[in-house]
């Protein structure tokens, strides 16, 4: 039986703050097969990111705040085969779409475990890590999520219509990522892990992360109304506003008072952001077919 240290660590509530890059894929594919997108949301959301939570906390062995646990009890070996198993069973329901989206799930979660893993510790140099993950949970998902639920081969990948959203998704995250880490750096200092919201310092932080939402939100504006219509661009614009506003009111607090850039406020941005996009793009079609 699994204890409850270790179901706490698998953070599977997390996976909700990962779901727009899933949901933007669905919802420009030109085609939805609705068996293998099922089978990817498990084999992502179930299993994959929950294996990789496990892993990550399993050798940070965190004592302060980790994004969506406030306070993190202390792991267990369990933790580890946990880990391991839910990344079998996202590789083999992978193979139940095609041997490619097994193999991109299989890349996917050794670069996570490259981020974690003491003889590798990406997660120890601040530019390379901010990369490969914006990179991998961005645009590699789009383009395994695209393929998989569309049907379609790696070729497809090389057009304008899949690149461009898959460079945006990883622009968002971009942005977002160096958000998570900007309450932990004392912890991160102490294990020398050195993220870019450190080297940033936390004012930087989001002054960087403004940056890349800006840039983020032009380039969604232009792809919207260059692909679908000004419509489409213009709602993008109206369903994330809830999240700029509380960003920039947050900003202005820490500006004040850096204590205030701590884990209540960060998961509060982290959730209304996730909110916003899983709507829009979840409404997508719906709203503008």
């Amino acid at each position: 039986m699994l204890k409850k240290s270790t179901l706490l660590h698998l953070r599977i509530p997390f996976s909700f703050y990962l779901m727009p890059v899933y949901l933007f894929a669905l919802s420009v594919a030109d085609k939805v097969f609705s068996i293998p997108a099922f089978l990817i949301f498990v084999a992502l959301h179930l299993f994959l990111y929950p294996a990789s939570n496990a892993y990550n906390s399993y050798f940070d062995k965190d004592t302060e705040s980790i994004g969506g646990l406030e306070k993190p009890p202390p792991v267990s070996r369990q933790l580890l085969h946990t880990a391991n198993a839910l990344d079998g069973m996202a590789l083999l329901t992978g193979l139940l779409v095609s041997l490619e989206c097994s193999l991109m799930l299989l890349l996917y979660s050794l670069v996570s475990r490259a981020y974690s893993h003491p003889a590798i510790r990406l997660k120890k140099h601040p530019f390379i890590s901010w990369l490969v993950a914006g990179f991998f949970q961005g645009f590699f998902t789009f383009c395994l999520v695209y393929t998989g639920v569309s049907q379609r081969s790696f070729v497809s990948l090389l057009q304008a219509e899949v690149l461009i959203p898959a460079f945006l998704s990883s622009m968002l995250l971009w942005g977002s990522y160096p958000m998570t880490q900007v309450y932990q750096h004392r912890e991160d200092a102490l294990r020398g892990d050195r993220t870019l919201s450190l080297v940033l310092g936390i004012r930087g932080t989001f002054y960087f992360a403004a940056l890349f939402f800006l840039l983020a939100n032009a380039g969604f504006f232009i792809y919207y109304y260059s692909w679908f219509s000004l419509q489409h661009a213009f709602f993008f614009q109206l369903f994330l506003l809830p999240m700029f506003l509380y960003f920039l009111y947050w900003m202005r607090r820490v500006q004040k008072n850096v204590l205030l850039a701590n884990f209540r406020h960060t998961m509060k941005l982290t959730t209304i952001s996730a909110i916003c996009l899983n709507l829009y793009f979840g409404l997508f079609r719906i709203l503008l077919p």
